[in-house]
């Protein structure tokens, strides 16, 4: 009897662990911390005709609703330029895991995030620009 209490109560701590992964998790500016990488292909639109648009770029996000941007690489319309080290910005990130992100000077984006904060997705809100990419976190 004492070995059927003990199996049963190993299967019920393994069912409650699995269903605590499973379980949404609410996302906060703090689910966003570290080094990330940021890779997007779209259109900008210039004079009614599309010209493609690419961009490369390493986003730091310090966990409390700033950015900075240690380097970056673009093209636009096959014209190669690269952005100093030293971006900055400011994003937010609502429970439901949806925010926004806005580079100081530059481009906006709605952005959406993975509850871990592991992975989000972006696409740009600025007028004349067609624009989406992935980020992923390379460290904390």
């Amino acid at each position: 009897m004492t070995h059927s209490l003990i199996i049963a109560a190993i299967a019920v701590a393994a069912s409650t662990s699995s269903l605590a992964d499973d379980a949404p998790r609410s996302c906060s500016v703090e689910s966003l911390t570290g080094l990330y990488v940021f890779s997007a292909t779209g259109y900008i639109i210039v004079g009614g005709v599309a010209q493609p648009k690419a961009i490369v770029e390493m986003i730091r996000f310090n966990g409390d609703g700033t950015l900075t941007v240690p380097a970056a690489t673009r093209s636009i319309n096959g014209v190669i330029g690269t952005s100093p080290p030293g971006g900055a910005g400011a994003y937010t990130l609502e429970p439901d895991c949806k925010g926004t992100l806005a580079f100081t000077g530059g481009p906006s984006f709605d952005i959406f995030a993975s509850p871990k904060g592991d992975d989000l997705w972006m696409i740009q809100t600025n007028a004349n620009n067609v624009l989406q990419g992935n980020v992923t976190r390379a460290s904390r």
